[in-house]
């Protein structure tokens, strides 16, 4: 299959700047045994923004206490979404490494909470 045929439709740069992407940093991370998936609970503080909840199917690469201090980004503007028994306040993102597990993004130098992507 090409690869133009696997893209997603193209949108306008106005579309883009309607996802509100922002950087935080973990300070809370708690198993959540009762995903489908193996997940965390993470708290994520975005300064001025506040601090956010969110579930991630992250057990593969990190440990709890490692996560802790990490600095990642997410979408802050979906509205919340039911996760078994958790509310997801926010989308932690990530990509897929060669087995499909997520890779955090994050920034390769510390910046403030709450910055927004450009």
């Amino acid at each position: 299959m090409e690869i133009e045929n696997m893209l997603s439709e193209k949108i306008q740069f106005t579309d883009f700047l309607k996802l509100d992407i922002r950087v935080g940093t973990i300070t809370n991370v708690e198993d959540y045994p009762e995903a489908r998936k193996p997940a965390y609970k993470l708290e994520i503080d975005f300064g001025a923004f506040g601090k956010k909840r969110s579930s991630a199917q992250i057990t593969q690469h990190y440990r709890k206490e490692d996560l802790i201090g990490k600095q990642v980004i997410a979408v802050v503007n979906f509205p919340p979404k039911q996760i078994g028994k958790f509310i997801s306040e926010v989308l932690t993102l990530g990509l897929p490494d060669e087995n499909g597990h997520v890779v955090l993004l994050e920034p390769s130098i510390a910046v403030p909470n709450g910055g927004r992507l450009f």
